[in-house]
Formats: structure tokens, C-alpha cells, sequence
């Protein structure tokens, strides 16, 4: 056993690291320059964003760049479609220098070749190719995923200028682009568009670009001025247009009314109305208005919503409505007018003096009704329809005095009060017309032509009857007297012989001279008795100048 104990024991050793072998110094080195290059790409790299729109033409992953002020700020990485199919959705990453300006409100929209009526645009991308265009919100939040916009913006945020809000019932012509004029002068343009949050009229946004936004005030007018503008009223034909440009384009126009430019200056996004036109965009407000009811009992054709009511011919308020009245009890049916009156414009046209006693009167509703009352009562004051253009048919309402009127009162319980009408002088000439028309349909013009038919017939026989009067009267009457005539000339010259005769042919009582002188005049009397039986025949018988000597009846 002893033997056994002088053995040796084994004694556990544990094993000896292995030095670090130099082999692993080339892979730790790649690691580190791997990390550090992806490091260095990661802090370089800007965010990574996604972009959606409605289709991708023109956009390819790898060659799309995104692009700001002319400048490349990142690229396209991607393009794939939405997971409802509907869209695409473009990736693209951006450089670290723009990761500042990736806001919530920030734009995007892919620039291609346009062309509109308001220019030309995109036309690099021709050669380019089309890239993703951008513009820089005004947001604090950071953002990542956008809706692309499908039209690009009229207006960029570093334009110098203010935009403004107009307020219209519907859209019209107008379009994204449609210019803004001053003074007829292009000053701005329609930037967006869309319906008011409830439905009931259209926002239309514009852009007033600088130094002409500063004459945009809080009383400032904005109008339609789209196409041409024609309009038939009572004052005639009137046609107005802005440009060419607006006359195929559509666009909007404004102005101030005289009396409001040294109001103060309208603030960007101040909503304003978009009238219809200009003449109702610069009507002045009124202050003081009446309105009344109109009831006539003739046509009110020619007559339309916004014609003048006219006092002796000065315009005091206008139509605001034209329709019918029905009384249930006598199933009748008469033309139904609305208007207003303006008294400040009567007071307007007054001399100073005049005026402000007026107007006193007039700012008083209890002293105007009463004014009113007795205008109505005791001068005859009535409405009456008037034509004021026969070319276009046009027609407005007349106040007027008719003293000698039907009595008239105004009922100022009813709302609004009717002023009472008188008919106008149009259907007074329409009824002595048809009067006489009448008149002419009952003369007897068959009857009239059967006379008038007689009587040439009867002319034609006195003119042929006169033709053969004449013709006796020479073969007649003619000789009777050229013989008388023949008679008096012989009668003359025996006398002229008598008178010639020498002084011894008078002496004695037998003388021959005597004898030719009593047998001269035996025959001057002779023709002087036929002379008065002839003259005394015509006394008688007048008519034998014309148609001869007729015979004589015999006596009995």
C-alpha cells in the first residue's frame, strides 16, 4: 500500500488564454470603417418621405429629383402603388440641407409642359425630364407623408403680395389662373377655389401681388368681370369688357367707390363679396330705405328686377321684385312690383339749404311716413309704368303727381305699405287704336268702291258729253258770231268813209255825202241790235257757250 501512496496525483490545470492573435485586426477594422461609413451616410442623409398622387407619369425611381429654387434637394427612391390600388405612392429621400423645410403644410407637384390661356410652363422638363416641384410651408411640426397636388400653384409662398378671400354664389368662368385687374391693369390672379363648408356658395381665393395690394381696402369692390357684359336696361345698351384675356379666360376686377380710398388697409385672408357686376358693386350704401308694394292693372312686360324708379327723371330707388298677386276671394290676378326708395337721393340733388332740411325730415321714419302721407293725399302722388327705351322694350317705374287722381291713402300696418298706381298713357293709346280700328272695320269700303266706281264712270260720260258740246259750239254758236263780227267791221268802215269824206260832200241836203252817211248808220245800228240780241241770248242761255244754240219752244 505504501507503494501505491509514492505515486504522483494529477492536478487539474486550467487552460491558458490564448494570446490575441493579429489576424482579427483586419475584419475589426472593416467593421469600424463600416459602421462609420454608415454613420457618416446617416448624419449626411436628410428624412426619408412619401408622397402621394394620382398617377406616376413621368416619375422614375433613380432618376426623379426633387427640386426647390432650381435646386436638386433630393430624390425619388421609389414608386409603388397604394395598398387600395387607387394611388401611387412616391418614396423619395431628402439631403440633410432641406430636412428643415419638411413641414406639415408643405407642397409638392410633378412639373410637366403646360399650356393654358394664362402662359406657358414646364418647358425645361422638355429636355430635363419632369421632376417633382416644392414649396416650403410655414408649419413648426415636422412632416413625412404628403398628398401631391394635382395642379401646381399659381403663386409660390416667396411672391411678394397678400391673398384674399371673395365670397360668390357660384363659380362662373373662372378658373385657377384667371387674371385680377385694377384700373384694367393685370395685377394678380385666381389662385385655388372650392365650396364654403356649407355648400351654400363657392371661396374663391386670389393674389394680390405687391405694391398693387396695398390699394385693397376694407371698402373695396371685387366683380366679376368675365367675357362681355351686356346688358339691356332702361337706360339703354350697355357692353363692357376687361381684356381679351378675361373675355376667353373669365376674371375679376376691383375698385373702391369714391369716398372710401382713405379707408384702411384690408389684412391677407380678409373675405370679401364677389358682385355680379360692376354697376351693382358700386352702388352706395344706403342708409335709409323704404320699401313698397306696387299693384298695376296692366302688363309689366319690359319690366325686370333692378330697373329705376325715377322722380321727375332723377333715379330714386329701384325694382327689387316682379311677380303676381292672387286675391282668393275675387279670383283675380294682377301684376304684383316691389321697390325701394332712396330718399337721401332726393336730398342729394337739392341745394345745400334744401337739403339739410330734408334730410332732417327724412332720418325720422315717424316724419317721413307722414311726408309721404301727404304727398300721396293731398299732391296725388302715383306710380306709373313708363317706357324707356322703345328699341329694347325696356321699362322702369315713374312717380309722378296726378292731382286730379282718385282718393288714396297708405297703409302703414302692412308691410310693405302699397302706393298706389295710376295706369299708364301706353294702354290708353293701345285702346283709341283698337278704336279706331274698329271704326275702320265697320266703313262700308265695298260700298264706297261700288260709288267711287259710278262716279268715274259718270265723270267719263260729262267729259265726253263737254267734248261734243265743243265741237257744236264751233260748228254752231262760232258762226253766228264770226257774222256778227263781219257786220260790225263793215259798219266801221262805212263810217271811216263817212269820216274821210271832204267837206264839199256835207254841203246841201241832197248831197251824196249824207245819204252814205244815213245808210252807214242804218247799218251800225243793225249791228249793234245784233250785237244786244246776242248779248242778251248769252244772259239768257249761258250754257250755249258750250254746247250751242238750242231751238227755242214755240209759243203757244
Amino acid at each position: 500500500m505504501a507503494a501505491d501512496d509514492d505515486l504522483p496525483e494529477a492536478v487539474a490545470v486550467p487552460p491558458r488564454r490564448a494570446r490575441f492573435s493579429p489576424i482579427w485586426i483586419v475584419p475589426i477594422l472593416a467593421i469600424v470603417v463600416a459602421v462609420g461609413i454608415a454613420w457618416d451616410r446617416l448624419a449626411s442623409e436628410g428624412p426619408t418621405i412619401t408622397i402621394i398622387f394620382k398617377s406616376a407619369d413621368g416619375i422614375e425611381a433613380g432618376k426623379t429629383f426633387v427640386k426647390y429654387k432650381e435646386v436638386n434637394i433630393g430624390q425619388v427612391t421609389a414608386v409603388r402603388l397604394t395598398d387600395d390600388t387607387q394611388n401611387v405612392e412616391v418614396t423619395a429621400r431628402i439631403a440633410k440641407s432641406a430636412s428643415p423645410l419638411m413641414v406639415e403644410d408643405a407642397h409638392f407637384w410633378v412639373v410637366r409642359p403646360r399650356i393654358s390661356l394664362s402662359g406657358i410652363s414646364g418647358l425645361s422638363t422638355l429636355i430635363s425630364g419632369n421632376y417633382i416641384g416644392f414649396e416650403a410651408g410655414t408649419s413648426a411640426k415636422k412632416g413625412r407623408h404628403y398628398v401631391g397636388l394635382e395642379v401646381p400653384p399659381i403663386v409660390t409662398g416667396n411672391t411678394p403680395g397678400r391673398q384674399f378671400v371673395l365670397q360668390s354664389k357660384d363659380l362662373g368662368s373662372l378658373g385657377i389662373g384667371s387674371p385680377l385687374y385694377y384700373r384694367r391693369l393685370a395685377v394678380g390672379q385666381v389662385v385655388a377655389y372650392d365650396l364654403a363648408p356649407d355648400g351654400s356658395s363657392v371661396q374663391v381665393r386670389v393674389f394680390v401681388s405687391a405694391p398693387y395690394d396695398k390699394y385693397v381696402v376694407r371698402d373695396t369692390r371685387f366683380y366679376n368681370a368675365s367675357g362681355v357684359d351686356v346688358s339691356l336696361t332702361a337706360n339703354g345698351l350697355d357692353v363692357r369688357t376687361q381684356s381679351l384675356v378675361a373675355l376667353l379666360e373669365g376674371g375679376i376686377a376691383f375698385e373702391t367707390p369714391p369716398g372710401y380710398a382713405s379707408s384702411s388697409q384690408a389684412s391677407s385672408e380678409t373675405v370679401f363679396p364677389l358682385f355680379h357686376d360692376r354697376v351693382t358693386a358700386m352702388k352706395v350704401d344706403e342708409s335709409i330705405a323704404t320699401r313698397y308694394v306696387l299693384y298695376f292693372q296692366e302688363s309689366v312686360r319690359g319690366l325686370s328686377t333692378g330697373a329705376p324708379v325715377n322722380f321727375y327723371g332723377v333715379a330714386v330707388g329701384e325694382v327689387t321684385d316682379v311677380g303676381l298677386f292672387f286675391d282668393p276671394k275675387t279670383l283675380n290676378v294682377k301684376p304684383r312690383v316691389e321697390v325701394v326708395l332712396y330718399p337721401e337721393r332726393v336730398v342729394a340733388q337739392l341745394p345745400t339749404g334744401q337739403g339739410v332740411r330734408l334730410q332732417a325730415m327724412v332720418e325720422q321714419q315717424v316724419t317721413r311716413r307722414d311726408f309721404m302721407q301727404k304727398l300721396v293725399e293731398q299732391r296725388g302722388l302715383r306710380a306709373q309704368l313708363a317706357t324707356g327705351s322703345l328699341l329694347t322694350g325696356q321699362r322702369f317705374v315713374s312717380l309722378a303727381y296726378f292731382p286730379k287722381a282718385s282718393k288714396a291713402r297708405l297703409d302703414w300696418t302692412q308691410a310693405p305699405a302699397e302706393l298706389p298706381t295710376t295706369i299708364s298713357t301706353l294702354p290708353e293709346i293701345e285702346e283709341k287704336l283698337g278704336r279706331i280700328i274698329d271704326k275702320l272695320d265697320k266703313v262700308p269700303l265695298d260700298g264706297i268702291a261700288d260709288d267711287l266706281r259710278k262716279a268715274l264712270a259718270s265723270l267719263d260720260e260729262t267729259l265726253r258729253e263737254a267734248r261734243s258740246t265743243i265741237q257744236r259750239f264751233d260748228t254752231d254758236v262760232t258762226p253766228s258770231l264770226k257774222s256778227a263780227l263781219d257786220e260790225a267791221r263793215g259798219a266801221l268802215g262805212a263810217a271811216e268813209k263817212v269820216l274821210t269824206s271832204t267837206e264839199t260832200n256835207l254841203v246841201g241836203p241832197g248831197a251824196p255825202a249824207q245819204a252814205d252817211l244815213r245808210n252807214a248808220m242804218q247799218e251800225l245800228g243793225r249791228a249793234a241790235r245784233s250785237l244786244r240780241v246776242l248779248a242778251d241770248y248769252l244772259e239768257r242761255h249761258p250754257e250755249a257757250i258750250i254746247r250751242g244754240k238750242t231751238a227755242e219752244p214755240m209759243p203757244k
